[in-house]
């Protein structure tokens, strides 16, 4: 990577990052994944989202990271748990898992001051043929947004390539919620939105990261957020699903910074 710049910043207010940042993003990186791995084991008919969050909130200390959800704008948890109609930003509680729930959970964590970032989906019991098609569709639409990532290309192509997709198969992108810059911080420019026009929007350049995280539901895009004002729903009630990964910008391509240590990112692993 051309060292020159390292921390310059875009016009846009886009850090570029050096070398060296990669490397904290991948460590942070995969000590989510790892956690996401291990839940997976938990996630059943009869468990409760309090009890999967349970388990990572104590995974996050001892895998010697702290959370960077509890204490931020007051949320209480280490992860988000959004079933079946909840589209992001689900509280974990006594919510009890029943057969044929499909549920997301999004965890970030923090490592010698560089966020790992990431959410994926499960399935509790059998995995009901619409629901099914719904988390391959949202998880194709994730690499299509992926594959986009290269220097010269602009984050209207990345947009574009997921709202293109998800589209063609007769569902609909959520607008109400987009991917985001991170590194040393949690949010920071710019907004990754997930539907757009090719070539519009900051071009892509070696040395961001940000986090690419469509949010996709079989009805329609609308949601509402709930009075908690955390949980946001669909409108229409129709189902959703997500998957986000945190990546940076190389001079060739893309480095995937949460990838599942195992290969159990899709749920049907």
């Amino acid at each position: 990577m051309n060292q020159a710049h390292p921390g310059r910043t875009t016009r846009e207010g886009i850090r570029i990052h050096s070398d060296a940042d990669f490397e904290g993003m991948r460590k942070a990186g995969q000590i989510t994944a790892q956690i996401l791995d291990e839940v997976a084991e938990l996630v059943d008919v009869g468990k409760t989202t309090g009890e999967l969050d349970d388990f990572i909130t104590r995974r996050v200390t001892e895998l010697g990271t702290t959370s960077a959800t509890i204490g931020y704008k007051g949320y209480q948890h280490a992860s988000c748990i959004s079933v079946n109609h909840v589209v992001c930003h689900g509280i974990p509680g006594d919510k009890v898992l029943k057969d044929g729930d499909i549920l997301n959970i999004d965890v970030t964590v923090i490592l010698d001051g560089w966020f790992g970032d990431s959410s994926r989906m499960y399935v509790a019991g059998k995995l009901p043929r619409k629901a099914e098609r719904l988390i391959q569709i949202t998880h194709d639409s994730l690499m299509k947004g992926i594959d986009a990532v290269k220097p010269g290309n602009t984050f209207g192509d990345i947009g574009h390539a997921i709202q293109s997709y998800v589209e063609a198969q007769r569902m609909s992108v959520v607008r109400d919620f987009c991917g985001h810059g991170l590194g040393r911080v949690f949010h920071a420019p710019p907004n990754v939105l997930h539907y757009g026009r090719p070539g519009t929007g900051p071009r892509l350049e070696e040395g961001m990261f940000f986090t690419i995280e469509p949010m996709v539901n079989l009805g329609r895009p609308e949601t509402k957020v709930l009075a908690d004002d955390w949980t946001a729903v669909t409108r229409d009630k129709s189902l959703s699903a997500q998957f986000e990964h945190s990546v940076g910008v190389t001079s060739d391509g893309v480095d995937i910074f949460t990838l599942s240590p195992t290969g159990r990112f899709h749920p049907t692993y």
